[in-house]
């Protein structure tokens, strides 16, 4: 409605026209009058700028007479309505498009308001993020120049340290150089002083003796002509004693026989103590002990039993079992083994010679095993000797020889000798690497076995019999050979241990 109250924003033509209304004439239009009175030539033109200025400050009548004769024009055209309801639902739609701007604008402003909030958020997380990384920072700076202030600390601690121990080693030396010098000090004032001591008591002796040497060699000639005194007196009485007991012996006979026979009886008594003694000692070594190359036996002992006494109650409740019970072997060395082991049992019974046996084949087969089975099948003890025992004996290994089967001799039930690694010292004598020791022992082997005996069983075990002498083989009745078993042999062993 502005164009009806003449407010030109636009062209006013242009406003009116749209509304079919014409446009001004041009006589309403104020113009200037002449400066001179006449024509163009006399006009007096005013600048654009000068012509708005002025008009802003004049009143358009004209304006108000295009807005009666315009509203007289509404009146009368029918249109009038529908012109008015469009000039208001123009206005009505142009409210709305401005409120929709004010939404608009609203809208923006709150979308920026929320987008300056977050980048406050933002900004602010950023800040908390830097303020914290400088925390952290300060924090680590701190802990480090601490770290560095307590390093420090301790080196100067340290060093501390280091000065005090060295000053109280220098005060230490110091003083024991004091006391090392107060000490030798010492020990030269007293040795000076024992030094005058001694040679005032050595004056004073020279002094005493030099005044009592008449005294001296006074008292002298008096020990030694008593002395001599007693001496003769002693050699004449001794005399007198001796030449009278021999005067009497020899005019008196029988006290010049019973005489020799005191001596001759005391002299025998000696002699057939000492005799007597040593055939006891041998005697009982032989049969309450053991000899010392014996390693192992079950023969009953006095001494074993009062060491040993619950091993010792043991055996005596032991009875005989299975020659090969436990012992896992071939079939076919096992027949043999049990063939051996019943001859023996039947030797022992019908008291018949023992059968001397050779057990060879490599370690861990099971022949010391075999043979304490043996030994407990047939009633027989068994004693176990080891071949590397005899050659550090040297000289005596002969007599300890003599004494094993001296004491195997003695055995009651009977006993079995088993002599392990065998070829320690029975190698063939042709060899030049055996002693002279050695052949000494071997030739007391083979005399000690030349015959068979019913006292003992001889069985030596081997690694390689072929180094036995011809004449320890000569010795021997059978040969069994040993060698490991094979899987069945195995999982019997096997079966045995986890059973």
């Amino acid at each position: 409605m502005s164009w009806l109250f003449g407010i030109r924003r636009n062209d006013p033509s242009q406003n009116i026209g749209d509304h079919g209304l014409p446009p001004p004439s041009g006589g309403d239009v104020p113009s200037q009058p002449n400066a001179g009175g006449s024509g163009d030539t006399g006009v007096v033109t005013v600048s654009d700028k000068s012509k708005k200025a002025m008009e802003a400050y004049r009143f358009d009548s004209s304006a108000l007479e295009r807005a009666a004769q315009a509203a007289r024009e509404l009146e009368r055209s029918k249109h009038s309505k529908e012109a008015l309801e469009l000039s208001k639902l123009q206005e009505i739609t142009k409210q709305q498009e401005m409120q929709a701007k004010i939404k608009e604008y609203e809208a923006s402003i709150e979308a920026a308001k929320v987008e300056q909030r977050k980048v406050e958020g933002e900004e602010r997380r950023k800040t908390l993020q830097e303020e914290t990384r400088q925390h952290q920072n300060r924090a680590q700076y701190q802990d480090q120049l601490a770290r560095k202030r307590y390093d420090e600390q301790l080196i100067q601690q340290q060093r501390m340290n280091e000065e005090n121990l060295r000053k109280q080693e220098e005060s230490v030396a110091k003083q024991e150089a004091m006391r090392k010098a107060t000490i030798e000090h010492e020990m030269e004032v007293r040795a000076k002083l024992e030094a005058k001591k001694l040679e005032a008591e050595m004056m004073a002796k020279a002094k005493a003796d030099r005044e009592n040497q008449d005294l001296f060699l006074e008292q002298l000639r008096l020990k030694a002509s008593e002395n001599r005194v007693t001496v003769l007196e002693s050699i004449k009485t001794a005399g007198s004693v001796i030449g009278s007991g021999v005067n009497s012996l020899l005019t008196d006979w029988d006290k010049t026989l019973t005489a020799v026979g005191g001596l001759s009886l005391l002299a025998l008594g000696v002699y057939s103590a000492r005799n007597v003694t040593a055939l006891g000692a041998r005697f009982i070594e032989a049969r309450l002990g053991k000899p010392a190359l014996v390693r192992e036996t079950s023969r009953f002992s006095v001494l074993e039993s009062l060491k040993h006494p619950v091993k010792t109650v043991k055996k005596l409740q032991s009875k005989p079992a299975d020659a090969l019970a436990g012992v896992v072997l071939e079939p076919k060395l096992e027949e043999r083994l049990r063939d051996v082991a019943i001859a023996t049992k039947n030797t022992k019974q019908n008291k018949g010679m023992f059968r001397n046996i050779l057990m060879y084949g490599p370690p861990g087969t099971g022949k010391t095993m075999f043979a304490k089975k043996l030994a407990t099948h047939s009633g027989l003890d068994y004693a176990i000797l080891t071949g590397g025992d005899i050659s550090p004996l040297g000289p005596d290994a002969v007599t300890a020889m003599h004494k094993v089967f001296d004491w195997a001799g003695t055995s009651r039930k009977g006993l079995l000798l088993f002599i392990d690694e065998a070829d320690a010292f029975l190698r063939k004598r042709s060899s030049e690497t055996i002693s002279e020791n050695l052949r000494a022992t071997l030739n007391a082997f083979l005399y000690r076995t030349g015959e068979q005996s019913n006292r003992f069983m001889l069985v030596l075990a081997s690694n390689t019999p072929e180094q036995f002498d011809w004449a320890v083989n000569d010795r021997l009745d059978e040969m069994v050979e040993f060698y490991f078993a094979r899987i069945r042999r195995e999982r019997t062993i096997v079966e045995i241990i986890f059973r």
